[in-house]
């Protein structure tokens, strides 16, 4: 039965962004989806069958959040988007990053994740901004184990910065593992979930897997090894690119951050801000950005992160 649905865009702007030159994103979308668009000025009427008008909504959605965050759209976007949801982030073959002892598959939740597994598989360097919950750290760390499992990398490194978010804990008892456990404690559990304790440790004894803070990479070079760095919103700009320079031959880097939680003093600009606007037109490497529909945690948190975002918006509006 055909069914209807109507989007209102916040601007006339957007919707000439958003469709395309000369329409040719809409055209995209509706031979590929086999959808009716109807667009007149700031309004979109989508029509179809039930099926057709979801994953076009589905598409404009995520096609509208990644305009708000990089204030453009090309057709890789489009094609990439139309293709995570047309599929579907659950189908066979389209996500599926590790295969778990028990023969199941960690799999993207949200098209916002299959945008981003896809990322990690097409590109090898990729820049990933979402909220907390949103699965940024957990899928990297799963993509990092799968192509160490199907030996397309020799070694994992986990990396993150000895950040203190707001709070003074002075000096820490114990050698330098004791003391940098904490700031890397998010990553240990990431990689507990994907593979056995004892795999884990023996890992590590042989230096397949390390996990490091941030300060020990100087003066390195990484080849046949997936790299990533967590929490990279509390990188100095010096850090990151420090960071960024230390890939080989072979190699994968991935940056994840949530730039609404930066850690450092005040006067201290973000190096995940700063590489995000600085090498987003860099050939080979993807900028992914998730947001509030990609959360993955209790549903209270999408709800925290909404109320969040909405009053930090508010005062912006006035000024």
């Amino acid at each position: 039965m055909p069914t209807e649905h109507t989007i209102i865009l916040d601007s006339r702007e957007e919707a000439v962004m958003l469709f395309g030159p000369r329409d040719q994103f809409l055209r995209m979308i509706r031979e590929t989806l086999g959808v009716r668009l109807i667009a007149r000025g700031d309004t979109l009427y989508i029509q179809g069958t039930e099926a057709q008008v979801d994953q076009a909504t589905r598409i404009f959605q995520q096609l509208r959040s990644i305009l708000r965050q990089q204030d453009k759209l090309t057709a890789e976007d489009v094609r990439v988007v139309l293709e995570v949801v047309k599929h579907g982030p659950h189908q066979e073959g389209t996500g599926e990053v590790l295969p778990e002892p028990g023969g199941r598959y960690l799999r993207p939740r949200t098209d916002g994740q299959g945008r981003y597994i896809r990322a990690m598989r097409d590109h090898d360097m990729v820049l990933c901004v979402g909220p907390a919950g949103t699965g940024k750290t957990y899928l990297a760390v799963g993509m990092a184990v799968s192509l160490l499992r199907q030996g397309h990398v020799k070694k994992i490194v986990l990396v993150r910065p000895a950040v203190e978010a707001g709070e003074r804990l002075g000096f820490l008892p114990g050698d330098i593992v004791a003391k940098v456990n904490p700031y890397l404690r998010p990553l240990f559990d990431a990689l507990h979930d994907m593979m056995e304790p004892d795999q884990v440790h023996r890992y590590m004894d042989n230096d397949i897997i390390e996990i490091i803070p941030l300060a020990f990479m100087r003066g390195r070079t990484l080849n046949n090894a997936a790299i990533i760095l967590d929490e990279g919103q509390n990188a100095t700009i010096p850090q990151m690119k420090m960071f960024l320079t230390r890939m080989g031959n072979n190699s994968k880097i991935i940056v994840t951050g949530d730039i609404t939680q930066v850690d450092l003093p005040k006067q201290t600009r973000s190096g995940l801000t700063d590489a995000i606007h600085r090498l987003r037109d860099v050939p080979g490497l993807a900028v992914v950005y998730l947001d509030e529909h990609d959360i993955v945690r209790h549903p209270l948190v999408q709800a925290v992160v909404k109320a969040y975002e909405e009053t930090e918006q508010k005062p912006r509006r006035g000024s």
